[in-house]
């Protein structure tokens, strides 16, 4: 099982916000490159939520459907495979209103059922993933600063690359 963990602070815009945003999973198709496509079938307001996705992957594509369960009284989003790539992928959202800002935490783990390719796949997957979270965050909001060694910058042409 592998995991991947994002975590961000969001400057100056309140967590009920950041909640709201963050759900908007139907945008991340043009946040992100790796995003190939997205259907969403149920979101917010509603409690829970359906959606499907498409990210590149190697040479093809990553695919997968998923539940999404909306506890915006606790600032948590909750999420799990229904059908798709994954033997398993699993995680969620929490969020931490400090002081003006809020403080994001992505977490999933994943597993491909594949034990002889999980040293091939799995750090590919969990970049992906991370990368896509990523410039997510960054473009549905004005000041973030992600933690750890990952850095989104701008290229000539007004896209994100990681550094």
């Amino acid at each position: 099982m592998r995991k991947v963990i994002l975590d961000a602070v969001v400057f100056d815009t309140d967590a009920g916000t950041v909640f709201e945003n963050v759900a908007q999973f139907k945008r991340y198709v043009e946040l992100s490159p790796h995003v190939q496509a997205t259907e969403v079938t149920e979101t917010r307001p509603s409690a829970t939520g359906a959606s499907s996705w498409e990210l590149l992957f190697r040479s093809g594509l990553l695919q997968w459907s998923e539940t999404e369960r909306f506890l915006k009284d606790r600032l948590r989003i909750e999420f799990e495979q229904t059908e798709g790539d994954f033997d398993t992928f699993t995680g969620h959202w929490a969020l931490v209103q400090q002081g003006a800002d809020t403080e994001v935490h992505f977490e999933c783990d994943f597993d491909f059922g594949i034990e002889s390719l999980e040293g091939i796949l799995d750090p590919i997957a969990e970049r992906v993933i991370k990368e896509t979270v990523a410039w997510a965050v960054v473009g549905l909001h004005e000041r973030v600063r992600l933690a750890g060694d990952l850095e989104l910058v701008p290229t000539a042409d007004g896209a994100t690359t990681p550094s």
